[in-house]
């Protein structure tokens, strides 16, 4: 997790002038809180970092330091990079110290993961609704299952690929959803909406 996660901080990053422009992986020790990693557009250089080299280290820190980080999240952290926002990820030893992360975070104003992908889809939606419904389909009652198959695209289980040879993939992470007709056709919005980005990236 931790080296696709730094994949997505160099990627991301990228289009966004790259760690040189100030960019910055950073473990910290807060007390009565424990260790925590940053990841964001401030101070650059911190760890020497730089390029996509840096991407491939901030991964192997990662690795080291946080532990069981949904995979189908990345694309949230990748779209709050690519604003310029900062993401964190805090590794606590229970619920207590959970607890006063997010308190902390709230108190500071920070944006939880659920709320930034809901401000994710709600800036994809119209244009997911008027291509879905061009050819008469029904977008409101579809929409569950089509936004599934399109964040599925963006996984690192199945990014870059098509849906023929990400199916036995998304057949075991998906279940049954992943041959609902609607699933298919966000997949496949999902993966031409990958596509597009990486052609832009430097």
């Amino acid at each position: 997790m931790g080296a696709a996660v730094g994949s997505v901080v160099g990627g991301a990053l990228g289009t966004a002038g790259g760690f040189g422009a100030g960019a910055a992986i950073a473990s910290l020790l807060v007390p009565g809180v424990g260790s925590i990693l940053a990841g964001g557009l401030a101070g650059a250089g911190l760890l020497g970092l730089s390029g996509a080299a840096g991407g491939a280290a901030a991964g192997d820190l990662m690795e080291k330091r946080i532990a069981g980080l949904p995979h189908d999240e990345l694309f949230v952290y990748e779209d709050a990079l690519r604003q310029g926002r900062t993401v964190v990820f805090v590794e606590v030893e229970d619920e207590m110290s959970a607890e006063a992360v997010r308190q902390g975070f709230a108190e500071g104003g920070a944006e939880t993961v659920d709320a930034a992908r809901e401000r994710w889809w709600i800036g994809l939606r119209s244009a997911e609704k008027e291509s879905y419904s061009v050819d008469g389909g029904n977008f409101e009652r579809d929409e569950v299952y089509h936004r599934k198959g399109f964040e599925a695209a963006l996984s690192p289980g199945a990014r870059g690929k098509t849906y023929e040879e990400a199916h036995d993939y998304l057949t075991r992470v998906y279940h049954i959803s992943a041959d609902d007709p609607a699933f298919r056709r966000g997949f496949e919005r999902g993966r031409e909406h990958c596509e597009s980005f990486l052609s832009k990236l430097p």
